[in-house]
């Protein structure tokens, strides 16, 4: 499909591929509003200069993701020619986000629909609107990656499959699996009620920026976690960007997660972060 310009408003934190090793899932908007997913990226094995921020404009060449059929799924054809082409900043109230993210972008504030979209494939990315937030829960989950997976990435490392510079398969280290999962649960403009979890990257790193100033507490760590998605993003005009997952798009009751969290400042307010 040619090179593309996309506004990054998602990533995800890296899980385990067996095809394609430690994998982040990105997303974003065009200058339209219109979504796409890029899938695999290798985040962590990219040169600095191929590395990219959330809110940054990146231009690279995608074509069709053939293993995904959702229908904003993209592969980049070369990571090493992705560039970034600029940043859009919070100045001015998130103006110019707000502008694509809320007013070229369609948000939606109804799960059903999203839902039923969902299952005749006719999206699987989307700017959410809750109505209200009812709870904020963590639960403990396995600490480790499995190790199944773990020896399936080391024998593509030594096969040359993953790393395409001897220096990454000698030096690179797989990311440390989050001990917790982080879930909203809300109500949307219908009334509906849902649990949905968040995937999104700041979430982990939060965590284990939290776990570090505590001396390793995580009890401590957690509510700071807390404090950070209630306390504070619910002063704002909260939004959220959903994404459904491969597995569950066209069979499960409600296939949609959090990828991203988008605390955007009601008009009014002064610029809280």
């Amino acid at each position: 499909m040619g090179k593309e310009r996309i506004l990054i408003t998602v990533k995800t934190y890296p899980t385990l591929s067996r095809k394609y090793g430690e994998t982040v899932c990105t997303a974003g908007v065009r200058e339209d509003g219109s979504w796409v997913r890029i899938y695999p990226v290798p985040f962590r094995r990219l040169d600095e200069k191929e590395q990219y921020s959330k809110f940054d404009w990146v231009e690279c060449d995608l074509r069709r993701n053939v293993n995904d059929p959702r229908p904003e799924s993209y592969c980049p054809l070369d990571m090493s020619k992705l560039v970034r082409a600029g940043h859009i900043d919070t100045t001015d109230k998130w103006r110019e986000r707000r502008e694509i993210l809320l007013k070229r972008a369609t948000v939606h504030a109804r799960m059903q629909e999203l839902i039923d979209g969902a299952k005749a494939n006719r999206l699987s990315l989307a700017v959410f609107k809750p109505t209200r937030i009812l709870d904020f829960i963590w639960e403990p989950e396995d600490r480790e990656w499995s190790k199944t997976k773990l020896a399936e990435m080391r024998k593509l490392a030594d096969q040359g499959d993953l790393f395409a510079e001897e220096a990454w398969r000698k030096t690179f280290e797989v990311i440390p699996k989050l001990p917790y999962s982080f879930s909203y649960r809300f109500e949307d403009a219908d009334g509906k009620k849902s649990t949905l979890q968040i995937l999104d990257w700041e979430i982990g790193a939060l965590f284990w920026k939290c776990r570090k100033q505590c001396g390793g507490d995580e009890d401590q760590a957690l509510e700071k976690v807390r404090v950070k998605y209630v306390d504070a993003f619910c002063k704002t005009d909260q939004h959220f960007f959903l994404g459904t997952t491969q597995q569950f798009h066209f069979v499960g009751r409600n296939p949609w997660v959090i990828i991203g969290v988008f605390p955007i400042p009601h008009e009014n307010q002064l610029d809280l972060f």
